[in-house]
């Protein structure tokens, strides 16, 4: 028995490591020519392919052929949508401009990966025509490429999915990117294997949903959706045409800590989240619906939220003759919509985008510690989008409207309120220490909150047992709100050319 257990667990560990050596073997980039040639995965059961009679193996692998080209075909119709002038026509950001130093000079082979015509390498050998592996994607400069990553330095595993892996690299000792790969120890590779024998075959299926995504962040210019900053083929080993995206880098979604931050924060989420859901509505390729809508597929880039698997996208619109063929179900709520007289059920994608923004991210997000006078307006927004009786043109008016009451100050006012004390202002202070804590805070040792005024300040102070005094910094939020500290006590002050302190004197 115990020879036994040892042997499960000797496996076990021999199956980590073949899968994550594998992953680091196949990205493109990472010395890949000094690796052995790998021979392919050979499934050692005995229903495995290997073992089935010549005629079923010939169907099988005609069926693998199916699907690849029917996942080339999707990356072809959405490689046929134009991109949107604006975005051709969208002046050179900061950043923009270092990729194009950060860039060397290439070939014009280089620059543009070309779609050849005819059958791929090997395909007379398989008996049919398979797709190209590589898909010209023209992408406009600023571009990287192989050159970029041949010597990345800090390459740290960020996680993986179905298909892809993604890494965290720098390049040139400056710029931080993620590169994302085909795994091969995911589930798509690994069931494709296992169920066709033919892992170059299952890689290119699987480098089809890559390109796809691809395609997307190329065609879909939004600020809530991650950047393409370029992208490089190269041979690895025994599978020619290994893809790697080099991708825009952001912060993972971590839910339990969003929940911890300030509610200013936490509404920029959700803003984010509605202008991004209100361009997929209308966007160039039509209304565009996200099929995994999970908070893992989006990351924070500098506090706003962004999209970063569009692997899964979809623009498909669902065909009806009736309103109960547009039927939409979810783990708590099922909804029908209405069938127009074009036989498309009217506005699924949008809809189906909505209530997974109300399930995942309003509920938890918009209503809890928000400023009280706009709770009724966020409450509604809530509610609505959870019966689905709006569509993303209403409710992105509506949180643009809670934007503008929160960053004009005229949620707070209130012509009845008038302070308890009196405040003495010292300028150009401030009080280093005597600090207390308050919830949500922007200090994890201080009670540092944004207010709209030093009339806010003074009101929020007043509501906490503690404060005797408050410091204005220069710093500000997005919303261009004041940071302040606020303290238990003024016993030590000391001078400040940047801060003014006000100091509870009555009351």
């Amino acid at each position: 028995m115990r020879r036994r257990k040892i042997a499960v667990a000797a496996g076990c560990c021999l199956s980590f490591l073949l899968g994550t050596l594998l992953n680091v073997l196949f990205i493109p980039g990472f010395d890949p020519h000094q690796q052995q040639p790998r021979r392919g995965v050979t499934p050692a059961f005995a229903g495995s392919p290997l073992y089935w009679p010549a005629e079923d193996r010939e169907s099988q692998r005609l069926e693998l052929a199916r699907q690849i080209r029917e996942r080339y075909e999707e990356v072809v119709r959405y490689q046929k949508h134009q991109a949107p002038a604006a975005a051709a026509r969208r002046l050179v950001r900061p950043l923009e401009r270092r990729l194009m130093d950060l860039a060397q000079q290439r070939t014009s082979s280089e620059q543009t990966l070309r779609l050849e015509k005819g059958k791929a390498p090997q395909a007379e050998s398989r008996g049919g025509s398979y797709p190209e592996a590589k898909v010209d994607l023209a992408l406009n400069p600023p571009l990287l490429g192989c050159r970029d990553i041949h010597n990345v330095t800090s390459l740290h595993y960020l996680g993986s999915g179905y298909t892809k892996a993604v890494y965290k690299v720098v390049l040139n000792r400056t710029l931080a990117v993620a590169l994302k790969s085909v795994d091969f120890g995911g589930h798509d590779i690994e069931n494709c294997v296992k169920q066709y024998a033919a892992l170059e075959d299952c890689y290119r299926l699987a480098s089809y949903k890559i390109v796809k995504e691809m395609i997307l962040l190329q065609r879909l210019q939004h600020a809530n959706i991650l950047q393409l900053y370029g992208y490089c083929y190269q041979d690895s080993n025994d599978i020619p045409d290994t893809l790697t995206a080099i991708t825009e880098l952001g912060s993972p979604l971590e839910m339990i800590q969003l929940l911890q931050t300030s509610w200013e924060d936490r509404f920029r989420i959700c803003l984010s989240l509605v202008r991004l859901l209100h361009y997929l509505a209308h966007s160039p390729l039509g209304s565009v619906t996200l099929l995994d809508f999970r908070p893992r597929q989006f990351v924070i880039v500098d506090g706003e939220l962004k999209v970063t698997d569009l692997d899964d996208a979809s623009i498909e619109e669902s065909s009806c003759t009736s309103n109960r063929d547009c039927f939409i179900e979810f783990p708590a709520r099922n909804f029908t919509l209405p069938c127009s007289v074009e036989g498309r059920c009217r506005n699924m994608n949008e809809k189906r985008n909505l209530y997974n923004a109300y399930r995942f991210f309003f509920t938890y997000l918009l209503p809890h510690s928000a400023p009280s006078s706009l709770r009724p307006l966020l409450d509604m927004i809530v509610n609505a989008t959870g019966e689905l009786h709006w569509g993303i043109d209403e409710t992105v008016a509506q949180l643009e409207k809670v934007l503008h009451l929160y960053k004009s100050g005229t949620y707070l006012q209130n012509a009845t309120w008038m302070p308890k004390a009196e405040y003495q202002q010292i300028p150009e202070a401030a009080i280093p220490d005597e600090n207390y804590r308050c919830w949500p805070s922007y200090h994890h040792k201080g009670c540092l909150l944004s207010v709209f005024d030093v009339g806010e300040a003074i009101k929020v102070c007043e509501n906490h047992s503690q404060c005797k005094a408050f410091v204005l910094t220069n710093q500000t939020t997005w919303t261009g709100r004041q940071l302040v500290f606020f303290k238990m006590g003024s016993n030590h002050i000391v001078p400040d050319p940047d801060k003014i302190t006000y100091v509870k004197v009555t009351g």
